[in-house]
């Protein structure tokens, strides 16, 4: 059977990223595959896309997907891209097909969960009550307050050495603008922006920070976002601290928050410890491949 392909118009165009669409349909018009391709607009990311991929497990080994992923991997090439990323789920058919076509495993990411009802009290209690001289921790909801938002936005470098083993991802500089604008465009979407931070108490600057987006409703999971600890900060425990004062937080404020959702790189194995130590459990896994054009 013949198949068409159609480019379509994506709306889903934002201050990051922009996206190319395509469908796959049969002869009589019935849908067998997509294809998504966005294009990064932000610092240090300018030269890559992220291929996101599907076809009907009917439609598999017709040629569908190949067909969908020229398509994409052209206007990656017209775009200026020079390198292409797809995450799949660890073993699926999709790592198959996409080693097949010269893209390469780049990085594994375990995906683990903590119910906050099921927290282990007597674990949370001693992450919590372990010493740390010379540090606070402070946090707040949405938008730093302005008093910390120059030395917040600097601690930001803390995650440009995170552990991306393969993918090109390359640093990009924060400011306080910036800062902002990433927490008011999770207040637009009406999630719920928690954020605990470690401040050096002798200079007064944030030593490190972890983030958490709550739904508004306070139900359903939440999703952790950065958590990172400046090199000169380091070894001082201040990561578990910072995380399980989040936990604590979220027990107190969102009673009704069923679990906390985390992502990590295989290669992070401090972050990993944490994870384990503090009770979360992997869910699954996924890897990143990429072609580099």
């Amino acid at each position: 059977m013949s198949f068409l392909l159609t480019h379509l118009v994506d709306p889903q165009s934002g201050a990051s990223s922009r996206r190319l669409a395509w469908l796959a349909s049969r002869s009589d018009g019935v849908p067998a595959g997509s294809a998504y391709l966005r294009l990064f607009t932000t610092a240090g990311r300018e030269h890559l896309a992220e291929l996101d991929l599907h076809v009907h497990p009917a439609e598999r080994r017709a040629g569908v997907g190949s067909r969908l992923l020229a398509a994409a991997l052209t206007a990656a090439r017209e775009e200026g891209r020079q390198c292409v990323t797809a995450e799949v789920a660890a073993g699926a058919p999709g790592e198959a097909f996409l080693a097949a076509r010269g893209f390469r495993a780049a990085l594994g990411l375990t995906f683990t969960r903590l119910a906050p009802a099921d927290v282990d009290q007597a674990v949370l209690a001693a992450a919590l009550a372990e010493p740390h001289p010379g540090y606070r921790l402070v946090s707040w909801e949405g938008v730093v307050p302005d008093e910390l938002a120059e030395t917040f936005a600097a601690s930001r470098r803390a995650m440009d050495d995170m552990p991306m083993d393969g993918l090109d991802y390359r640093p990009a500089p924060w400011d306080v603008g910036r800062v902002r604008a990433a927490a008011e465009a999770v207040a637009r979407r009406g999630d719920l922006l928690h954020t605990v931070a470690a401040v050096d108490e002798a200079a007064g600057t944030i030593a490190g920070f972890t983030e958490l987006v709550v739904p508004g409703d306070g139900t359903g999971d939440g999703q952790h976002y950065g958590t990172g600890v400046l090199p000169e900060h380091r070894g001082r425990g201040l990561g578990r601290w910072m995380k399980a004062e989040t936990i604590r937080l979220v027990r107190e404020r969102h009673p009704g928050l069923g679990g906390l959702l985390a992502d990590t790189a295989d290669g992070n194995t401090y972050m990993r410890g944490i994870n384990e130590a503090l009770g979360y459990v992997p869910t699954h896994r996924t890897v990143h491949y990429r072609f580099d054009l």
